[in-house]
């Protein structure tokens, strides 16, 4: 059986979003929704630097999305607080390519006990 690649990101149990060049949101599986708490449909389409609560400015091009790989991001989650997360790399084999695949370590709780 051939599983579609949308159902098979869908399943993905790591928060997972593919975006534009100019970061507009093509693709968020519901783990990535479920951890910002947008409804899946309010998060495609919308534009990646709104989903930060600080936007990191090499983040401003798909060409820094690998200076922040694996560092820790702050995305801005609807009730308004901060989810920390740590963002991936993109997942796509060629530089040149026009769509970014990132994954996301939720570290929110993890750093507030770390905090505490």
């Amino acid at each position: 059986m051939r599983l579609p690649a949308v159902v098979a990101l869908e399943r993905l149990p790591v928060p997972f979003l593919a975006m534009t060049d100019d970061g507009i949101i093509l693709f968020a599986n519901t783990a990535f929704a479920d951890m910002v708490g947008y409804q899946l449909e309010l998060v495609v389409g919308s534009s990646f630097p709104k989903m930060f609560r600080t936007v990191p400015a090499v983040l401003c091009s798909l060409s820094g999305v690998d200076a922040v790989a694996n560092l820790v991001v702050e995305l801005r989650r609807c009730e308004g607080w901060t989810v920390r997360a740590r963002m991936s790399g993109s997942a796509t084999a060629r530089r040149d390519d026009p769509v970014v695949l990132v994954t996301f370590d939720n570290l929110t709780e993890r750093l507030w006990m770390d905090e505490r």
